[in-house]
């Protein structure tokens, strides 16, 4: 029993700093967030009696649900298209690549090494009017004049945010695909199974950890990117994050902001959990 208590003792040790952590920099913020949500403010003076006004505007007001629905939108959108454009990388990588796939993983890390703020100033250069797409497309003789369609829209949103996380999707996947056992797909064609059918029998159900993974790694963040629509959206392109910024800063209504901002994890978090409850349930029925 003494050593017990000793290996308790140093068990508590060891994940204490990490506890500390996670409640000071993780726990503490967003209790604050949602204690502040339940508040009022009058320009300077915060008023601390308990109230939902602030989630009966932020439900209510017209102009918060144009936002929150087109945030899901774009979010949804650009999540899809990752997730799907990532799969046939990552399943390339993992089952036709025979040697340097390190080399592989490289250069797909290889944009992590800019900064997000100049990858999105990057594709604002290569979608503006007089940008490199337009250019290219005019010398080509293939338009007279500039394309206005494709920046400071939802157009130029979701093609910003789809490639900045698309290594996000590509190495869940792909590591999800690593772990298959190869004797299965054997198995399978052994019993007649075409490409095919050893494909969504076999490697996609058994894949579907990894999908679901690059699905919520992209999805989650996106729903509350601030940098992107602020850049290359305009005012068609503006989501629920844009709203909360201004909300903490000009228009000085911080109990506001911290309302829109605990929807969007409500919203998020229920999406989430259903899209991890649906994979699995598709996982079980393609076995």
């Amino acid at each position: 029993m003494p050593s017990l208590s000793l290996q308790s003792r140093q068990g508590l040790t060891l994940i204490s700093p990490t506890l500390i952590y996670a409640l000071v920099m993780l726990a503490a913020p967003l209790a604050m967030v949602v204690m502040f949500s339940f508040w009022t403010q009058n320009y300077l003076d915060l008023d601390k009696t308990l109230t939902f006004a602030n989630y009966r505007e932020a439900w209510t007001q017209p102009i918060f649900q144009v936002l929150m629905w087109r945030s899901l939108r774009i979010s949804l959108i650009v999540t899809a298209a990752t997730v799907i454009l990532a799969f046939p990388i990552a399943y390339y990588l993992s089952f036709h690549v025979k040697s340097r796939k390190a080399l592989w993983l490289f250069l797909i890390t290889v944009p992590f090494w800019t900064s997000y703020l100049l990858r999105v100033f990057l594709w604002k250069v290569i979608l503006g009017y007089n940008g490199v797409f337009n250019s290219a497309l005019m010398n080509l003789g293939i338009i007279d004049e500039p394309l206005t369609f494709i920046l400071y829209n939802e157009n130029a949103v979701v093609l910003t945010l789809a490639h900045a996380w698309a290594p996000f999707a590509i190495l869940p996947i792909f590591v999800a695909l690593e772990k298959i056992d190869r004797s299965l797909l054997e198995a399978a064609e052994d019993l007649g199974d075409g490409a095919v059918r050893r494909f969504f029998r076999v490697t996609l159900p058994l894949a579907m950890p990894g999908v679901v993974a690059a699905t919520l790694i992209v999805l989650i963040p996106t729903v509350g990117d601030y940098i992107t629509p602020k850049l290359v959206g305009g005012t068609d392109g503006l989501m629920v994050a844009n709203m909360i910024q201004v909300q903490f800063g000009k228009a000085n209504n911080a109990p506001l902001g911290a309302a829109l901002a605990v929807t969007s994890m409500v919203v998020v978090g229920a999406i989430s959990v259903g899209i991890y409850l649906l994979g699995r349930k598709l996982g079980g029925k393609m076995r």
